[in-house]
């Protein structure tokens, strides 16, 4: 890489394993209808809410507007792809199941309200949107075409998006290789790096695509950017903006700034920095039950620290879950 070479302090998927779920099904097409199984008391649950919902519809206008309503996590197995209520903590609707002979392995939320779902099997990954009714459960899962990569997903792979761009990590070893798609057009970009180490917490800002880089064996993760409307190739292409602070692995750009975590004696905090690395105001600061492993800029920040963690609502259970966004 330009300035510093590129080398991972590795995040591990720790080995929860799923339950079995009588309710689990895929969503397809043929499929659907059985979302619907028990709809009747469904709609009798819903006429009950109405009243209240009515009245209290006014004053929790502004707060559904601006803060997300649910969560879809992908449990650590894979093998299913589930919806929480971000302010209890509730399964919404039925856990979903992965296109057969696959395995889900990264969610993110995309800008227009619809989930990008990336799935694993057979030596490559491909991508799916998922919908969410206006009570949160899931409507529909479909592939989007054109949308393949190829590579190993692994606990070690990362996904960020844009309205029409999927940025996924694959490796071969301890090798990574960023893949940028333009959704729509098919338009496909990659950058590899032949030095072993970890590229994780990417996060776009326009057209540059930022991730972390922790060398194998290093002890001092480096946020770099990627301009992904130059030339495909070598990841040393990237520039470096800052070296984490200590405890740190995990840090996302957003449009004018740099956010970092750390987790000290259980209290995680959320601290900003400048483009040049010159840390400004802390963000926020939570008792956590577990390190942090995940920031995902989603719809608003949302910190993985063994469960969810966001600003201004409770913790939501997230140690089953692989990766999760909002």
């Amino acid at each position: 890489m330009q300035g510093e070479p590129m080398d991972d302090g590795r995040r591990e998927d720790q080995g929860t394993r799923l339950g079995s779920w009588k309710s689990l099904i895929p969503l397809t097409a043929a499929a659907t209808a059985a979302l619907f199984i028990g709809g009747g008391v469904d709609v009798v649950h819903r006429h009950q809410r109405a009243a209240k919902e009515e009245h209290e519809a006014k004053p929790a206008a502004k707060a559904e507007h601006t803060d997300p309503r649910f969560i879809v996590g992908i449990t650590r197995p894979g093998t299913a792809l589930l919806v929480r209520d971000a302010h209890t903590g509730a399964d919404v609707g039925v856990p979903i199941a992965p296109p057969q002979g696959r395995r889900f392995h990264r969610v993110a939320a995309a800008k227009d309200g619809s989930y990008i779902v990336a799935s694993y099997g057979g030596g490559k990954v491909t991508f799916q949107r998922l919908h969410l009714g206006d009570d949160g459960r899931p409507q529909d899962l479909k592939d989007i075409p054109k949308a393949t990569v190829p590579g190993a997903s692994t606990a070690w792979s990362d996904i960020a998006v844009t309205r029409d761009r999927i940025a996924y990590v694959t490796y071969k070893g301890k090798n990574g290789r960023v893949d940028v798609l333009t959704l729509g057009t098919g338009a496909h970009k990659a950058w590899a790096t032949k030095a072993p180490g970890r590229v994780g917490s990417l996060s776009w800002s326009g057209a540059t695509l930022a991730f972390v880089w922790t060398p194998a064996g290093s002890s001092k993760p480096q946020l770099r950017t990627l301009d992904t409307n130059g030339a495909a190739g070598d990841l040393k292409l990237s520039k470096a903006v800052m070296t984490l602070p200590k405890g740190s692995a995990n840090a996302v750009l957003t449009k004018d700034a740099v956010v970092a975590g750390t987790v000290t004696n259980s209290e995680l905090t959320l601290q900003g920095f400048t483009l040049t690395g010159k840390p400004t105001k802390v963000l926020w600061r939570q008792k956590v039950t577990g390190p942090l492993t995940d920031l995902d800029t989603g719809r608003s920040l949302l910190a993985t620290a063994g469960d969810l963690y966001a600003q201004g609502v409770p913790a939501v259970p997230g140690k089953d879950l692989a990766d999760a966004t909002w």
